[in-house]
């Protein structure tokens, strides 16, 4: 299929597929005759695979050694539940400041609210902080 097509079928658009084609998501497609790209039915589920590793927040270079994996013809199963667990990692790192962050901000603001505005000295930008 013409890049168009794959871009309608995939939901992306001819620019992000030939970006992807450049950093090497995607294998070089055959060319017509007349210069076009001509894409196998296989890119569509290769699209499908970069969506979901982008869904579950891997970064285009993790799902470029995972399809190489794939492409190598080994099953890169272990390698996905390794990102995985990692990537569980950093989400509980990531949920943990910031409910550390949410309770300063709390904190602030509370005692904002105890403050007369009117009160404020004009010598320092803003005594809530």
């Amino acid at each position: 299929m013409w890049i168009g097509e794959l871009a309608e079928a995939s939901g992306t658009t001819t620019k992000t597929l030939r970006f992807y084609e450049e950093v090497g998501l995607l294998p070089a497609p055959e060319r017509t005759a007349s210069g076009y790209r001509d894409y196998a039915p296989e890119a569509l589920a290769r699209l499908d695979f970069i969506r979901r590793g982008r869904v579950a927040g891997l970064t285009l270079v993790q799902i470029r050694e995972v399809l190489e994996i794939r492409d190598a013809g080994v099953a890169p199963c272990q390698q996905v539940q390794n990102l995985l667990q990692s990537r569980l990692g950093d989400l509980d790192r990531q949920i943990a400041d910031l409910q550390a962050l949410r309770h300063t901000v709390a904190h602030l603001s509370d005692g904002a609210a105890r403050i007369e505005p009117t009160d404020c000295d004009a010598t320092t930008v803003c005594r809530y902080l």
